[in-house]
């Protein structure tokens, strides 16, 4: 006869621990991934090396500065934390621009901050409602979720962006010269960079639960949560990076848009965005 556990007896089992040895024979996975680009002859083997190096390095950081935060409780520590993710967030998310970095830098920095902390400061005070204001085991995991999506949206929107104003040129020249406003004539442009930056997580909507279950719900159950108070923390986080998804790709869209255009409303020679 199979008996059925309780989700209190679930949530009773002890949680597995990770020992170094454990994490010294997971390196096998990456040695895996070195494998296949070897044998496909990509050549990323060294970025694999470097990117698990700074893996090991990045998170073991993370978890020795958050244990110190989180025994401080201090809520200036807090915003320096969100800040730095920001600082950082925002240049990777620009980086790969280098002909128009300088003016990108400003729009996704604003953009992002915009969009992530609107969202976490409604989860936080009418959602979550948040004791104190700047609990850290709370708005550090979260503004890391919200401001990891919005970054990648920033940067599918801003390249798309350019993509689009460069193979669309003639089009967006020709509005112009039958009086059209830059904002008229870059319309396609903007919505096409909007869909691409905004279906990644319209597709994460569509699937979650079914295809991927996300890491928030994961680390929640492993940790020893039940899965039905996983769930709705998950549900949460979804339409939270929604809407941060949704403002950040919509600022910098529009935003970085206006470069493209001259202070008398011509296309800027080879619609290069320089901000100059």
């Amino acid at each position: 006869m199979i008996s059925v556990l309780q989700p209190s007896e679930v949530q009773d089992r002890p949680i597995v621990d990770v020992s170094s040895l454990d994490l010294t024979l997971a390196v096998g996975l990456i040695l895996i991934a070195i494998g296949v680009s070897r044998w496909q002859k990509l050549g990323l083997e060294k970025d694999f090396v470097v990117g698990a190096v700074r893996t090991v390095f990045q998170l073991a950081l993370v978890g020795y500065v958050l244990v110190y935060i989180f025994a401080l409780d201090r809520w200036y520590l807090v915003i320096a934390a969100l800040l730095s993710m920001l600082v950082v967030a925002t240049h990777t998310a620009v980086y790969r621009h280098e002909e128009s970095r300088r003016a990108l830098l400003g729009i996704t920095a604003a953009a992002m901050l915009l969009g992530s902390g609107l969202s976490l400061l409604y989860v936080g005070a009418v959602v979550v409602r948040m004791e104190p204001w700047y609990n850290p085991r709370y708005l550090i995991p979260l503004f890391g979720m919200i401001v990891g999506n919005a970054m990648n949206a920033a940067a599918l929107a801003a390249e798309r962006l350019r993509s689009e104003m460069e193979s669309r040129r003639a089009e967006v020249e020709a509005y112009l010269a039958l009086g059209a406003s830059p904002e008229r004539a870059s319309r396609e442009p903007v919505r096409r960079s909007l869909l691409a930056s905004l279906i990644p997580t319209v597709n994460g909507l569509m699937v979650v639960g079914l295809v991927s279950i996300p890491g928030m719900m994961t680390g929640q159950i492993i940790a020893g949560a039940s899965p039905l108070t996983a769930f709705r923390y998950q549900i949460v986080v979804m339409f939270m990076l929604a809407s941060s998804v949704a403002i950040t790709a919509t600022v910098v869209t529009l935003w970085y848009c206006r470069i493209f255009f001259t202070r008398a409303e011509q296309l800027r020679p080879g619609a290069q965005a320089s901000g100059s």
